[in-house]
């Protein structure tokens, strides 16, 4: 990987600031340079999911989590435009349902993970019970957890829990042949601003824009530290996190598709090989074939 992707890489060695990171990074690429990269990449990922496909030996997690208006939608349009839907699927997570409240907070995240040879994308994730739950410790109530009949029973001690139950979920996925990769899309609070009036004043963009992405951007600091704590919470080297910069989005574009290329390749995944006794039946069907 180029260095100038590994460097938004967080392994969890030491601590993540995010005060630290700018949003605005672009690697010394400029948008055409950019522009051309991302279709060189694109290509090589989806020459590299076919081989994903066939072995059907691993699947990949893709993980997107951001701040409204980051550019979560657009980057899985651009970036995932080349691949094969047939190997390929995405969901997006709204506030859970009745059924979904039932159980634990992972359930649903586990019954949308992608099959062996495929590549699942996850536009929001089982992060926002330590993200948002994190900034809105009410809507934990909502899950009815023995001993936690009120927001001040919910302590450091139940995230601390709770980060641990995410770390495991992910250690037993990638033991188990799931590679995960985990993007904060980092957008800095002038260009969210901006992108918001830009959805206000185009008005094939007014669809996009809710009342409450304006309340949730009042919480902003709060949002941060629920990030960064997620973030130092959960990097490990077979799972780290991935913060891209995402001010510009064709740089973001760019990153996201530059490091889901290297995870691809990381796998060292074949063709398979077909047996002698299977490759005896397909010479025989190709003289049959030829003799036609």
């Amino acid at each position: 990987m180029k260095n100038e992707f590994k460097s938004l890489i967080v392994h969890g060695n030491k601590k993540f600031s995010i005060k630290n990171t700018k949003t605005d990074y672009t690697g010394g690429y400029n948008k055409e340079k950019a522009k051309d990269a991302l279709i060189k990449s694109k290509i090589e990922v989806n020459q590299l999911q076919e081989k994903l496909y066939a072995s059907s030996t691993h699947s990949l997690l893709i993980i997107f989590q951001a701040m409204d208006a980051a550019g979560k939608d657009s980057a899985i349009e651009h970036v995932m435009s080349g691949l094969n839907p047939q190997g390929c699927q995405v969901f997006s997570f709204k506030a859970p349902t009745a059924e979904e409240y039932e159980h634990d907070f992972l359930w649903r995240h586990y019954k949308a993970l992608p099959e062996r040879g495929r590549i699942g994308i996850h536009n929001r994730s089982h992060y926002e019970n330590v993200l948002v739950c994190k900034v809105h410790p009410e809507y934990i109530l909502n899950e009815n957890i023995p001993g936690y009949a009120n927001v001040e029973k919910i302590d450091k001690d139940f995230w601390k829990q709770r980060y641990q139950s995410i770390r495991s979920f992910e250690e037993h996925l990638t033991a188990n042949g799931t590679a995960i990769l985990k993007f904060f899309l980092n957008v800095g609070k002038d260009e969210q601003k901006q992108r918001f009036l830009d959805r206000i004043e185009d008005p094939s963009k007014n669809w996009k824009f809710s009342s409450g992405d304006i309340k949730e951007r009042v919480l902003w600091n709060d949002y941060m530290t629920a990030y960064e704590d997620a973030i130092n919470e959960t990097s490990s080297k077979d799972s780290p996190w991935h913060v891209i910069p995402a001010d510009k989005k064709w740089f973001a574009r760019l990153a996201i598709s530059e490091i889901i290329e290297d995870k691809l390749r990381s796998l060292n995944i074949k063709f398979p090989v077909l047996g002698e006794e299977d490759q005896g039946k397909l010479n025989e069907t190709k003289m049959a074939l030829l003799a036609e």
